[in-house]
């Protein structure tokens, strides 16, 4: 699994430097909104458009890696698990769904 955010540069593809995430925190290097930002959503439901399960796949692995970097940046909150959940894994299911476009 690529750790940069995209599954883009894991295959080879070129990779917009723009809208990756910054590790540990989860923020966008480009926007500062936490990652996935909009940009980088568009970026996403563009390159896996005939693979959505891939799509899910891929943002569980990375949810599991933001959930694991943000307890080791501070282990003593809880953290917003259900938070990260939704903005990892609830964008896409509201895309797919046809309730929400990417932002």
């Amino acid at each position: 699994m690529s750790t940069d955010g995209t599954g883009a540069f894991a295959r080879g593809q070129p990779v917009s430097p723009e809208h990756l995430p910054l590790r540990p925190l989860w923020l966008c290097r480009r926007c500062g909104q936490p990652w996935p930002c909009g940009r980088a959503r568009l970026v996403l439901v563009a390159e896996y458009r005939d693979n959505t399960v891939g799509l899910f796949l891929y943002l569980a692995g990375l949810l599991y890696e933001a959930i694991d970097d943000l307890h080791q940046l501070n282990p003593s909150a809880g953290g917003d698990v259900k938070g990260l959940f939704d903005r990892f894994l609830g964008w896409p299911a509201r895309h797919h769904s046809g309730a929400e476009s990417p932002r």
